[in-house]
Order: C-alpha cells, then structure tokens, then sequence
C-alpha cells in the first residue's frame, strides 16, 4: 500500500474480517496522519486534506459499519476515488462544524457560493479551488452546504514554490462574509508536499 497510488482498488482492501482484527491499529494510524492534514480556517470552518491512505480508510470505515457488500463497495469507490489526489493537486474536504443549529442556519445562509471563494496563496499568488462537480453546494436561496470537497490544481512551479521550504503558503477564503486566511505551519507544508508525485 503506498499513498502514491492514485486510485483504490477492491484489491486494496482488507477482507471484513482482517479489518475488524486491524480496525484499532489503523484508526491510530489514520488519526495520526490526519494530524498534520487539518487547517483550521476562522471560527467555523477546517479544511481535512485527503489523500489514498486516508480515502482508503474511509472507504474500508463505511463498508465494516453498514457492511453493504460488493453495491456498496462499488458506491464507495465511485464516490472516495475522485478525493485521491492525481499528482499535481492537493483534494480537501472543507467543512463547517457548527453545533448550534441556529447559528449553523444564519452562517451558511449567509456564504453561498464560498466554495468558489477559497483559496491557497504561494508567496502572494492565489491559487483557487474547483469544487466536485457531484452536486451544487449551494441551493436557490443563498444557504451553503456544511461539506465541500474542493481541489487545488497546480502547475508544476506551483508545485515546486509549495516544496520550498521557505516560501509562504496560506490558505483562505475571499468570501465578503467569511474573510480569513491562515498560514500553514512547516508540518503541514511538508505532510501536503507529499501528496505531489
């Protein structure tokens, strides 16, 4: 298994069976790598940036709770392939985490569209996010979703300015109701540089 394939196979997964035997081990594992793969951007929202290893896991994490069988091995692959990243992007799933529902209402009414309005900045250079296509995040009125899966698409000097170490990366949105940024730490930066191959 290596986090450089760039698409998960049936054959890349454990039997029920063997995973219910490893589920603990790899959830540590999977929590750990996960560490260095969270940005927290303003007071609401986190980008989780995914990768083979940790869509497999999901995947594999579905299929051990609903235990759906072959259907749903084939809906999760279908639906967890296109968040592995192909070699020149990094893919995220950027999440509002509200718990009050009330608040969780006005905030998302108010950032329609915001998934067009993140961004990643290499030393001043804005680089915007294209959302997954699978469905529109925001609906007639306004209201955003809570869940977006999003890629950053560079170009190969894109992908060597975020490899250098010294240059300045942050991550953002543009949005008029959601003005933030946050510059990665060098963990993250290096975690991410990983995902380019």
């Amino acid at each position: 298994m290596s986090i450089e394939n760039k698409k998960i196979e049936p054959s890349d997964l454990l039997e029920y069976s063997a995973y219910a035997k490893e589920r603990r081990s790899i959830r540590k594992e999977v929590v750990q790598m996960k560490k260095n793969r969270r940005v927290e951007l303003g007071p609401h929202s986190t980008f989780y940036f995914e990768n083979f290893f940790t869509m497999k896991a999901q995947i594999q994490e579905m299929l051990y709770i609903e235990k759906g069988g072959d259907e749903q091995l084939k809906d999760e692959l279908e639906a967890y392939n296109p968040l592995v990243p192909q070699g020149s992007e990094l893919v995220a799933t950027y999440m509002f985490e509200i718990d009050n529902p009330n608040t969780r209402k006005k905030v998302l009414s108010s950032l329609g569209n915001v998934e067009n309005k993140l961004f990643i900045s290499i030393n001043g250079t804005k680089l915007y996010a294209t959302p997954e296509e699978d469905v529109d995040r925001t609906d007639n009125s306004g209201k955003t979703s809570s869940v977006h899966f999003i890629h950053f698409k560079f170009s190969d000097q894109q992908v060597e300015e975020f490899k250098n170490s010294s240059s300045r990366i942050e991550i953002g949105t543009d949005h008029d109701n959601y003005l933030h940024s946050t510059v990665l730490s060098k963990e993250v930066k290096e975690a991410l540089a990983k995902d380019f191959k």
